[in-house]
């Protein structure tokens, strides 16, 4: 392997130029002098490119312009000791050393582990005082290779929890060592998403806190342990790009920045961090956090199927939520007879051709129906373009979570596919059917699969900077699109077909069974995979405008609904009813319970089923089988994907609905008092 640095790319007490500009072109003409570029044009324009996102000017005098480049074969690494110091827009002053890293475009995770290493070492007063103190580019080359020559740091385990003191003894319990986890990012994921989380690290060895980091970076990343979030006391996220699964941090306490100022302010963000931990008002990451996410080395099959599906079900709830809703205000203010000239509204290589609602001959008026009707038909075509794309954002998503990045776009292609978008034909000129649902789980893993095979290719050093912008995709599309077209589009529209009819022919007895099943699922794990399968199954059909009130769709949807909200409904009237039952903190999540339930957030119940799943599961399931199956029985169907008791304007057979969801409520709250009562002490659980 070549060398990172050689004694020809170090330069002391150079004059390189007068601004930063100056001075990354005068390093990437070091680079061509010591014959390691390729095209010097290119590593200028790249680095130029990545300061503009965020200056690589750091505190005490330090700059790190870098870049991956097509311009470079072999990682690089130039270094300058400036006089005079320049700008790199650090906030303590100019930099009087200077660091060129350029990575090439497609390097491998060996060249880039190198780097990492050396980024880490770049927030030590250490080396950079020995990078100042040197007198010779030989001891600049021994200093550097000291470093990326070292062996890793292995990870720091956390420490153990504090043994509870003995019953009856009144010697406090030892006070439990505080623990935070955190993620760095930034957008080449060479440099700064290791800085930072060296520097996080090393202030929380400074505060006495644990502290873990991963670090999504060009390397590779290793998400945190499951285990290890859930017993941090709050969450720091560093970074200048998206957190990878972010979901899995649902609830924390979190301090954001960019992934600069951990480099700059890490004591402060340590400190932040803490105070955030004891403070109920603190921001908190969104979501609720589902158990098992991440992935990593050690996941199983079933682990890396669950977070695959999970991963398009949580990107896919947004499309379907905000447009489903907009669809259902439409009705509330334009009335169900604007389905008329929208219900079927054309789609074709224009994408949506969507008309102007004043071409349709509604009046719009300042005041009056005219007004209301012309605003119902806009939030129609606003949310049937967002309902239609939520199909491809599954299918993107999916495969997204099988190969990263360069899965997205053949994953998008596929889900467009499976929803038909532009009414495309297959080659003997038949309409190529439309496979929804389970069209959109095909074919996203199928593009994840052959996104994630051609990524693993040995390609040549110059076609690795074409890879994932050009070749994955391409290919990608082409590979999984022919098979979906020609192999597998018209079995899975037969089984589409099948379950479309069988549901439309269930009555009576047939479709309350229905019922009850969808509302087993739906309190079972509490939005976790059989939640979001029933409730992904009842938000496919809501879509279709055009149904009448006593669709079988509009049916599977208010069940799916009512059954969900029921769990938190019910494990809140419980708290109330007998709070000796429940802990105080389980009480608190109770008072929650309420308005969570109410807004179809079946999520609210996980706290109570996490401390005792045994008879807090089965009674919830109880409680929403049965709402699932009176709902059926009284037919009420809604036209919303969400909303809970706040979407009944969309709701036809409110009485039914309301009758339903009282009756789910009260099974479900019974049964969990009376299984929590059998073999529980009599001493009140409320002073636990």
């Amino acid at each position: 392997m070549n060398a990172l640095i050689t004694t020809d790319l170090v330069r002391l007490d150079a004059d390189l130029g007068s601004d930063k500009t100056e001075v990354i072109r005068a390093l990437a003409g070091v680079v061509a002098q010591a014959d390691r570029a390729v095209d010097v044009d290119a590593i200028v324009a790249d680095a130029l490119a990545r300061e503009e996102k965020s200056p690589t000017g750091l505190k005490d005098g330090i700059a790190i312009p870098h870049c991956r480049t097509t311009g470079v074969d072999v990682p690089t690494l130039v270094f300058a000791r400036l006089q005079p110091k320049v700008d790199f827009g650090a906030k303590d002053g100019p930099a009087d050393l200077a660091f060129l890293i350029a990575a090439p475009a497609g390097g491998d995770n060996t060249h880039l582990q190198i780097l990492t290493k050396l980024a880490r070492a770049l927030v030590k007063p250490a080396f950079t005082d020995g990078l100042r103190e040197a007198a010779t580019p030989e001891e600049v080359v021994a200093l550097v290779a000291e470093v990326v020559d070292a062996p890793a740091p292995a990870p720091k385990a956390a420490a153990p929890a504090a043994p509870a003191a003995a019953a009856g003894s009144s010697a406090p319990a030892p006070e439990r060592r505080r623990a935070l986890v955190a993620v760095t990012a930034c957008p080449t994921g060479i440099a700064h998403t290791y800085m930072a989380a060296e520097a996080l690290e090393a202030a929380a060895e400074r505060a006495g806190v644990d502290i873990q980091v991963e670090t999504q970076g060009s390397a590779g990343s290793t998400p945190l342990a499951p285990a290890t979030i859930a017993a941090a006391d709050a969450v720091i996220f560093a970074v200048d790009v998206g957190v990878r699964d972010r979901g899995r941090f649902a609830g924390k306490p979190v301090v954001s920045s960019g992934v600069k100022r951990p480099i700059d302010e890490g004591d402060k963000m340590i400190a932040e961090a803490l105070r955030y931990a004891d403070d109920p008002n603190a921001p908190r990451v969104e979501g609720t956090v589902t158990a098992g996410e991440g992935g990593g080395a050690n996941e199983s099959w079933g682990g890396r199927t669950r977070r695959v599906l999970m991963t398009g079900v949580s990107y896919m709830i947004p499309f379907v939520a905000a447009g489903g809703l907009l669809i259902a205000l439409s009705f509330l203010l334009g009335g169900y007879e604007i389905v008329g000239p929208y219900g079927d509204i054309a789609v074709n290589n224009t994408i949506f051709d969507l008309p102007d609602p004043e071409a349709l001959g509604l009046e719009h008026a300042l005041f009056g129906s005219g007004l209301m009707a012309y605003l119902g038909a806009l939030f129609f075509i606003i949310g049937k373009t967002a309902f239609a794309l939520f199909i491809p954002a599954f299918a993107g998503y999916i495969a997204y979570a099988i190969a990263d990045r360069p899965g997205i776009a053949p994953g998008f292609v596929m889900g467009g596919l499976a929803a038909n978008l532009f009414n495309v034909a297959d080659p003997e000129g038949v309409a190529f059917p439309a496979t929804g649902f389970l069209g959109a789980i095909v074919g996203g893993v199928l593009a994840g699969v052959i996104a994630h095979w051609i990524a693993g290719w040995k390609v040549p050093t110059w076609a690795r900077g074409l890879m994932p912008v050009l070749v994955i995709p391409l290919l990608t599309a082409i590979i999984a699109g022919l098979l979906m077209i020609v192999v597998l589009g018209k079995p899975i529209n037969w089984l589409m077909t099948q379950l479309t009819d069988g549901l439309n022919s269930m009555t009576g007895s047939s479709a309350i069974i229905l019922g009850v099943i969808l509302g087993l699922m739906m309190a079972f794990d509490m939005g976790g995979p059989l939640n979001k399968v029933a409730y992904s199954f009842a938000a496919v059909g809501v879509g279709g405008a055009s149904l009448a009130a006593d669709a079988p769709e509009l049916k599977i949807m208010a069940s799916v609904m009512l059954a969900g909200m029921v769990p938190p409904i019910a494990l809140a009237l419980a708290t109330v009813v007998r709070p000796g039952l429940f802990t105080i903190p389980e009480r608190e999540n109770g008072k929650a319970g309420w308005a969570l339930g109410a807004s179809f957030i079946t999520e609210g119940a996980i706290p109570f089923a996490a401390a005792d799943p045994l008879r807090v599961i089965p009674a919830i399931m109880l409680g929403s089988a049965v709402t699932g199956g009176l709902s059926q029985a009284f037919e009420v169907s809604v036209r919303a994907p969400h909303g809970g008791i706040f979407v009944l304007f969309a709701v036809d057979g409110v009485l039914g609905f309301m009758i339903a969801l009282v009756a789910g409520v009260l099974v479900g709250a019974a049964a969990v008092i009376a299984l929590k009562s059998i073999g529980t002490p009599k001493t009140d659980l409320a002073t636990v």
